[in-house]
């Protein structure tokens, strides 16, 4: 038997029918770049995610960009976030030469520790006319920007109690977490903080045809100039406000992900589902001290972009199981502080011990609503038998 980690085909074979039809309409009309498609899904992104507006573009690393633009990050200015994230987030801060601060992970979801980011604050951080500065480096601070990781959020109340306190903007990286729901607040993912920044890269539980971004807010002056740096900066048609840059979603894209929109809540039924029978098979099992599964905090709602195990013999267990056709993968293998691109920062190993921790134990399993009872019980019969 094979089971890959994800099988896109299945997907498009469902829905063939209603996407081939609209793209051979966006092919007569020769529309490609934003207009009327990219401004219905939008409207539909926006109703789904819970805020008053949203705003296309062309990849969820580019939103990054374009949400720390928006919240006035400048050169130097340090960037809160956690290691443990897909390259990206921290990706982001440095192409607009801000400076990654990086805070650890809380074990159990993976995502930043708030107590933690309080810590480093109340330890670094003094206000002064208004803005936050960090007193060892001088530098200041701008903004926190959390992962909701794997899809489920961070401890969002906590955070933006933080930020409150100190004067600082949320920006929420979304990219695997649409309709997460946190738990606390009783709000979507990417509609709790200033901005919230989405990649429809196509392994997404909504994923495009290619890349594809969004950015979500409630801030209508952030609205405008979000859309504003899309496209260069332009506040009309070639007179430009501030620098920005080419970052648009194109029709196609947009066409696409609204039909897929559609789908996505029945989708996430079918991830949480196959959760389920993973964390059950799992804990029956007899290998708790062996293989730990994952857990959903604070009554949050999980929607399982990735299924993650943690367990031991990580990278032998990997191997046996692509012997065996079934796919996997390691999400992430380095953490963003001992990134070589990152030796600057004057990170060493040890400084963040559970990001480290995780990188060296934890493995993503096929969890895509399409997979049969067949595929997931001989995921599960593999593993096991692996450790026996």
């Amino acid at each position: 038997m094979q089971v890959p980690l994800l099988d896109l085909k299945l997907q498009y074979r469902a829905l063939k029918d209603e996407i081939e039809p609209k793209l051979k309409e966006i092919f007569e009309k020769q529309y490609f770049i934003l207009g009327p498609d990219v401004q219905s899904f939008e409207e539909k992104m926006a109703g789904y995610c819970g805020t008053n507006f949203a705003i296309g573009c062309a990849s969820g690393s580019d939103a990054l960009v374009l949400a720390l633009m928006g919240c006035d990050v400048k050169q130097n200015d340090e960037v809160i976030t956690t290691p443990y994230t897909f390259f990206a987030t921290a990706g982001a801060i440095a192409r607009i030469c801000a400076v990654p601060v990086f805070i650890d992970i809380n074990p159990d979801d993976y995502n930043i520790d708030p107590d933690l980011i309080e810590k480093f604050l109340d330890e670094n951080a003094e206000k002064r006319d208004g803005e936050v500065f960090n007193r060892k480096t001088g530098r200041r601070i701008r903004a926190i920007l959390p992962v909701h990781l794997y899809g489920q959020t961070a401890d969002m109340k906590s955070i933006l109690r933080i930020a409150d306190r100190w004067g600082l903007p949320v920006i929420e990286d979304s990219a695997q977490s649409i309709g997460s729901i946190d738990g606390n607040m009783g709000k979507k993912a990417g509609s709790m903080g200033e901005v919230g920044c989405f990649s429809f890269f196509p392994s997404k539980n909504l994923g495009a045809f290619g890349d594809g971004g969004a950015l979500t807010t409630n801030d209508e002056n952030l609205t405008r100039r979000l859309r504003s740096l899309r496209v260069h900066g332009e506040s009309k048609r070639y007179f430009h406000d501030e620098v920005g840059f080419n970052s648009r979603l194109d029709a196609i894209q947009a066409a696409i992900l609204e039909i897929k929109l559609k789908y996505l809540e029945e989708w996430h039924k079918g991830r949480q589902k196959n959760a389920e029978f993973y964390n059950k098979a799992f804990g029956e099992s007899g290998c708790s001290g062996i293989i730990g599964t994952p857990e959903v905090l604070r009554g949050n709602r999980h929607i399982f972009n990735q299924y993650i195990l943690r367990v031991k013999d990580r990278d032998k267990l990997v191997e046996y199981l692509r012997e065996n056709s079934i796919g996997c993968a390691i999400y992430y293998p380095v953490p963003l502080h001992l990134q070589k691109c990152f030796e600057y920062l004057g990170y060493k190993e040890g400084d963040l011990p559970e990001s480290e921790r995780a990188s060296k134990e934890t493995i993503a399993l096929p969890v895509y609503p399409e997979l049969t009872e067949s595929q997931k019980n001989y995921v599960v019969e593999t593993i096991l038998n692996f450790y026996r």
